[in-house]
């Protein structure tokens, strides 16, 4: 178009020497009313500008345009032959870039500095390209990104500060690669990407998983925990995983419940992990949801594991009715911050099922618990001396008894002192103790011809100890009367009583 001459205030042409006392050349004037254009940045070719968006997919572009307008706000890549994404793709500063779209280019290599110059990136499309590894720090810069989706590569590795300093990442696609280990530093702690709310990784590796930390992450986590389509081996703690989804009608089970399947041992196909439910060789049984046992006494905590983010309200129903409405709560009930409920000094009565009450920004949720309560004298860790307990030290005190008077008791032939006392008249054989040792005969009549020590003869503990009473003085009654002891070693052989009882413990042959 023809340039027009400058306008004062009031819009009439100015003079030429308001202008310095001569006129401008065309050219000269035509740059100067181009500067701002310039300066702004004009539309790249084979690019398509509409407003703050920058268009140039499918424009089989080996590199990204240059110069790039400052004022883009969407810049779409996709769709071409950009392999390298060098730190020098944008040599200045895009402070309005705010999308960046790089799918379907064969992409191989991303630099690390490569986002230095959009720190105000929130949406990042790295899908459908060749990235075998996603490098130390490679968007620390992003500390803006809300959305990453990279899907569809060759990812093998993952570095542990890949995802540092993305404090916004809400969410992250990484299906489709060929991840052989659950990523579980992003989700540790939620210190590292404390935002997060959905994370794909369908389609990978993966052969195991830590069940017993991912069941511990908050159910709103887990509802968007995508894990289907990986070559999983088959266990219970799985099988109980995914069953616990689907009783929480979790998205991520509930949406894709054909295809989260596992492999048994030398099966050559897989199943679905649901279907192990009583199926051989597993066999496996669901976990009950929410329960909690505890004992008289104790305090527990009742969490309150909702899948709603955004929470606007929840309160808690006691077995009883009762409401538990606001934090701090009275008596042995309080309602925490986190939502949790902390019951103090359990008793009886307080055992039941719990309802947690959520109110979210779109819908609501009812939660149950079920919490059972032991008394410490019968059940639980507080038993010291339980039946079997009992019994066993029973048993293995009477065996030590028994021991102790086999082997501990004093010797039965001992040496008689002082002058020797005629043997005490054996009127009644019977009256013996069934726990006496009765001596050998034969080798009683050789001692006493011989003599024991000091030429005293030797006697029978047993029948010094024993009186006319019997054993330790105690009569035994209705004994048969026997003549007296007559001399000679047949004489004594006939002494034998055919009406005494033996002992079990006793050590001497019956004699006829």
């Amino acid at each position: 178009p023809r340039p027009q001459r400058p306008c004062d205030a009031a819009g009439q042409p100015l003079a030429m020497g308001a202008l310095g006392g001569a006129a401008l050349p065309p050219l000269l004037l035509a740059l100067a009313l181009l500067a701002p254009l310039v300066a702004g940045g004009i539309c790249p070719l084979r690019c398509v500008c509409a407003s703050n968006i920058l268009s140039c997919s499918q424009a089989v572009l080996s590199a990204v345009p240059a110069p790039l307008p400052r004022f883009t706000a969407v810049l779409d890549l996709s769709h071409n032959n950009v392999t390298r994404l060098r730190a020098d793709w944008a040599p200045g500063r895009l402070a309005h870039l705010h999308a960046l779209l790089l799918s379907h280019n064969g992409l191989s290599f991303v630099s690390t500095e490569a986002f230095a110059h959009v720190p105000h990136l929130r949406h990042l499309d790295l899908s459908s390209n060749r990235l075998r590894a996603l490098e130390e720090n490679l968007f620390s810069d992003l500390a803006e990104l809300e959305v990453l989706l990279l899907y569809n590569n060759e990812i093998a590795a993952v570095d542990r500060t890949a995802f540092d300093n993305l404090g916004r990442l809400r969410k992250l696609y990484l299906g489709q690669n060929r991840i052989a280990r659950f990523p579980l530093e992003l989700l540790r702690d939620g210190s590292r990407l404390p935002q997060l709310a959905l994370l794909d990784l369908s389609a990978n590796r993966l052969r195991s998983l830590p069940v017993g930390e991912l069941q511990a992450l908050p159910a709103w986590l887990r509802d968007r925990l995508y894990l289907h389509g990986n070559p999983l081996a088959c266990d219970c703690p799985l099988f109980q995983l995914v069953a616990r989804g689907r009783r929480r009608r979790l998205s991520a089970v509930m949406d894709f419940q054909e295809e989260l399947r596992c492999l048994l041992p030398a099966a050559s196909a897989p199943v679905g992990i649901l279907a192990l439910a009583g199926r051989q060789p597993l066999n496996c049984s669901e976990a009950r949801e929410a329960v909690l046992e505890a004992h008289l006494g104790d305090t527990v905590t009742l969490g309150c594991d909702t899948r709603l983010r955004g929470v606007r309200s929840r309160h808690w129903v006691t077995p009883g009715g009762e409401r538990v409405l606001e934090e701090g709560g009275n008596g042995s009930a309080a309602l925490l911050a986190n939502g949790s409920l902390q019951l103090r000094a359990l008793r009886p009565e307080d055992a039941g099922t719990y309802a947690c009450w959520v109110a979210g920004p779109l819908l609501n949720e009812t939660l149950y618990v079920e919490l059972l309560v032991h008394n410490f004298t019968l059940h639980g860790p507080h038993d010291t001396l339980n039946t079997a307990y009992t019994t066993l030290v029973g048993c293995i005190l009477s065996v030590v008894l028994v021991l102790i008077y086999l082997y501990l008791t004093p010797c039965r032939c001992c040496c008689c002192r002082g002058t020797e006392k005629p043997p005490a008249p054996r009127d009644d054989s019977i009256n013996s103790s069934v726990l006496s040792a009765t001596p050998n005969h034969a080798a009683t009549a050789a001692t006493v011809a011989a003599g024991g020590p000091h030429g005293e003869p030797c006697r029978s503990r047993s029948a010094s100890a024993t009186g006319p009473g019997g054993q330790n003085g105690r009569f035994k009654v209705g004994g048969t009367p026997q003549p007296p002891p007559r001399h000679g070693l047949k004489a004594q052989r006939k002494v034998s009583d055919p009406d005494s009882v033996s002992s079990v413990f006793s050590d001497t042959p019956i004699v006829v």
